[in-house]
C-alpha cells in the first residue's frame, strides 16, 4: 500500500500536464501519512490515473477481472519488445502487457505466420497496461489483458530504433469505409488474419468493414473462421485480436453468431449501409448534457482495488 500511497500523493499534488510523465521523485512523507492518504483518496481519483500511473504488474496469479472495457489485470506478462518474428511499437506507452495466454498466442502467431503464411513478422501495437484498467488516452477496451492490436504492416528486416517505433505510422490498407487499397493489400494480409482466427482461444478479430468483405471474397473451403472476424470502424491499419476469458471473474465476449455462419451476409451489409453513419437527432433547444463523472475504482470489480494497491 505504501507505494500506491506515494503515487496517490503525486496524483493529488501534480498538475494534469505531469500525469503522463513518470511519477518519481515521490514526495517525502511517513508511512502512516501515506497510507491514510491512500485510504481516503483512492475512491475519488479517476481510475485511469490510478492505473495509468502503474509501471509494473501486480505480483499476483494471472487473472483478468471484469469485462474487456471495464476491468483490470493481475499477474500480467510483458511481450518482449524484440522477438524472432515480432517487434513492439510505441514503447513509451508501456502497453505491451497482457495475460500470459495472450502473450503466448502472439508469439505463436508471429512465428506461425512467418513460417506458414509469408508474413515477415508482427509489429505489435497496444496490448494492456501493466495492471490493465482504464487508460489515460486511447482505448475503451484493452483493460483485462486479453486484447491486442497487430499492425497490418509487416515487420522490416531490421530492428527498429526506439525513435522509429514512436514515429513510424502503419500503412492504411483501405481507401475509405467501403473500398480496399489493392496497392497495399496482399494475400499475405488475408492469410495472417485467417491464421489469427484459427486459434481456439481467439474470440473475436475486429477489422475495417472492407477488409471483412475482402476476406469473404477470398476465403474458400472451410469458411467458419470468418464468423470470428467482425467489421468495426477504426481498424483500417491494424486488426484487433480478442481472446476468451481464462478464469472466473472475467466476463467473456458475447454477441450472437452470424446467421449465415460467416458474417458475410446481413451483418456485413449493415456496415455497407448508411445506418452506422446516421448522426443522432438532437433538439437544438436542449441544454448540453453534463459530462459524466470519471470512472473511479468503485466502478470496477472489487478485485481491482487489490490489483492496483498491491506492491
Amino acid at each position: 500500500m505504501h507505494r500506491l500511497a506515494a503515487i496517490l500523493l503525486v496524483l493529488l499534488l501534480s498538475p494534469p500536464s505531469a500525469l503522463a510523465q513518470d511519477t518519481d521523485p515521490i514526495p517525502a512523507a511517513d508511512s502512516s501519512t501515506l497510507a491514510a492518504i491512500a485510504n481516503q483518496a483512492i475512491n475519488d481519483i479517476p481510475a485511469k490515473k490510478l492505473f495509468g500511473a502503474q509501471k509494473t504488474p501486480a505480483s499476483m496469479a494471472a487473472r483478468s477481472f471484469g469485462s474487456y472495457s471495464r476491468g483490470c489485470l493481475a499477474g500480467a506478462k510483458a511481450l518482449p519488445i524484440n522477438g524472432p518474428a515480432w517487434q513492439v511499437m510505441r514503447l513509451s506507452r508501456n502497453r505491451n502487457w497482457g495475460h500470459p495466454k495472450l502473450i503466448a498466442l502472439l508469439e505463436d502467431l508471429a512465428e506461425d505466420a512467418r513460417e506458414k503464411d509469408g508474413w515477415n513478422g508482427l509489429l505489435v501495437g497496444d496490448i494492456s497496461q501493466p495492471r490493465g484498467g482504464p487508460m489515460l488516452t486511447g482505448h475503451a477496451s484493452h483493460q483485462i489483458g486479453l486484447d491486442a492490436d497487430v499492425w497490418l504492416t509487416p515487420m522490416p528486416n531490421r530492428t527498429l530504433t526506439r525513435a522509429e517505433r514512436e514515429n513510424i505510422s502503419a500503412r492504411l490498407v483501405v481507401k475509405d469505409r467501403k473500398t480496399m487499397d489493392y496497392s497495399v493489400w496482399t494475400e499475405a494480409h488475408a492469410r495472417l488474419i485467417k491464421r489469427a482466427a484459427s486459434y481456439s482461444d481467439v474470440a473475436r478479430i475486429f477489422v475495417h468493414p472492407p477488409i471483412k468483405k475482402e476476406l469473404c471474397r477470398w476465403a474458400t473451403g472451410d469458411r467458419s473462421w470468418l464468423a470470428k472476424v467482425r467489421p468495426y470502424y477504426g481498424h483500417n491499419y491494424h486488426f484487433h485480436i480478442r481472446i476468451k476469458c481464462q478464469n472466473g471473474g472475467c466476463k467473456d465476449q458475447w454477441a450472437p453468431n452470424p446467421k449465415d455462419g460467416t458474417g458475410c451476409g446481413e451483418e456485413l451489409a449493415y456496415w455497407y449501409s448508411d445506418a452506422p453513419w446516421r448522426p443522432p437527432k438532437r433538439d437544438p433547444n436542449a441544454k448540453p448534457p453534463k459530462p459524466p463523472k470519471p470512472l473511479t475504482i468503485t466502478g470496477l470489480p472489487a478485485e481491482c482495488r487489490s490489483v492496483v494497491t498491491v506492491e
